[in-house]
């Protein structure tokens, strides 16, 4: 069975890290471009950063540049997102998604898994 699964969120304090995994069953990663997602309540679903299959490529969100960090493991079938200097607007449901696509980031039509995602709250 194919999955994708998150985990690594929860509650933090402004200014605090969290480090997110998304954890793929079923199949091989190592073809796979991997994207991080989130949603906040009654916004749409904004894509939050990218890694090719090589890891050649990276892209990130303006609003997250310099404080979040997108990598991968293909050796343990897994994806991360390290996310430094949190603020209040960052928080929101978390999904990972993989791509069959073998070079540079995909466009958001190619992504074919989905993680059921994780919850990152930020608050004092």
């Amino acid at each position: 069975q194919v999955q994708l699964v998150e985990s690594g969120g929860g509650l933090v304090q402004p200014g605090g890290s969290l480090s997110l995994s998304c954890a793929a069953s079923g199949f091989s990663l190592d073809y796979y471009a991997i994207g991080w997602f989130r949603q906040a309540p009654g916004k749409e679903r904004e894509g939050v950063a990218c890694i090719s299959s090589t890891a050649g490529t990276t892209d990130y969100a303006d609003s997250i540049k310099g404080r979040f960090t997108i990598s991968r493991d293909n050796a343990k079938n897994t994806g991360y997102l390290q996310m430094n200097f949190l603020k209040p607007e960052d928080a929101a449901v978390y999904y990972c998604a993989a791509a069959p696509v073998r070079w540079g980031c995909p466009k958001d039509s190619e992504y074919d898994y989905w993680g059921q995602g994780t919850q990152v709250t930020v608050s004092s």
